[in-house]
């Protein structure tokens, strides 16, 4: 298949543009979304389309939505990677920033999935991979509200995994550990490779969720860390 398409939320920078290169690398016609006009950037350098936007705001999702399908008329691929949620101390983090949290991270992933779902049913096929954290699984104090909504969007994959799965449907989760796309070298100590991770390193892996690369892999949080957590 030559007409491939994959939408990109968090398509602008970083990690999320590692992956828009590693996936036009592959043959995927992209579709970007980012907050800043880098996505924008991106997309007219790798021959896509892109809508400036934010992962939490319905419209915006929804217009990225609209735009990829009058631009390709298929989705075959979607990753969603938002930022980081609010932080600070257990309990002195104010409500309104549990709910900003649960707003930036578990709630896209869902309207993300409906807003799809029908396409790729029709297609017969198609994988959504959310990215998370290597957190998910090993609750850290320096990250509360992203250890709690990133392990719901864990099971929110599998539960959808398996609602899904008999349309040809895949979702997955990619749970980095800490990346060169932040400035968390100070880290880098706590993973048994003893260094943070590549972009590039992160790219692979989505590209493979991504991709029938992975054609029986559902419901799964896949850890590219280092080796940082101990969960087995």
């Amino acid at each position: 298949m030559t007409d491939r398409s994959c939408m990109i939320i968090g398509g602008g920078r970083g990690m999320g543009a590692a992956i828009a290169r590693e996936m036009h690398g592959r043959g995927y016609r992209l579709a970007l979304m980012s907050p800043s006009a880098t996505c924008e950037g991106l997309a007219a350098e790798l021959g896509g389309v892109a809508h400036r936007g934010r992962a939490e705001e319905a419209a915006d999702t929804r217009a990225l939505f609209d735009l990829t399908m009058a631009t390709y008329g298929r989705i075959d691929a979607v990753l969603i990677h938002v930022g980081g949620p609010p932080k600070g101390d257990l309990l002195d983090i104010p409500e309104e920033d549990w709910d900003r949290a649960h707003a930036m991270v578990l709630k896209p992933v869902i309207r993300v999935a409906k807003l799809v779902t029908p396409v790729m049913a029709a297609q017969r096929g198609g994988s959504i991979v959310a990215i998370t954290t290597y957190s998910a699984f090993e609750p850290s104090l320096m990250f509360p509200t992203s250890s709690v909504y990133r392990v719901g969007v864990s099971s929110f994959a599998k539960l959808y995994s398996d609602r899904y799965g008999p349309a040809g449907i895949r979702m997955n989760c990619l749970l980095p550990g800490f990346t060169d796309s932040l400035d968390v070298g100070r880290f880098a100590e706590q993973a048994a490779l003893r260094r943070i991770a590549r972009v590039e390193e992160q790219a692979k892996a989505a590209a493979f969720l991504l991709s029938e690369d992975s054609s029986y892999v559902t419901g799964q949080s896949l850890r590219v860390d280092g080796g940082v957590t101990r969960h087995m």
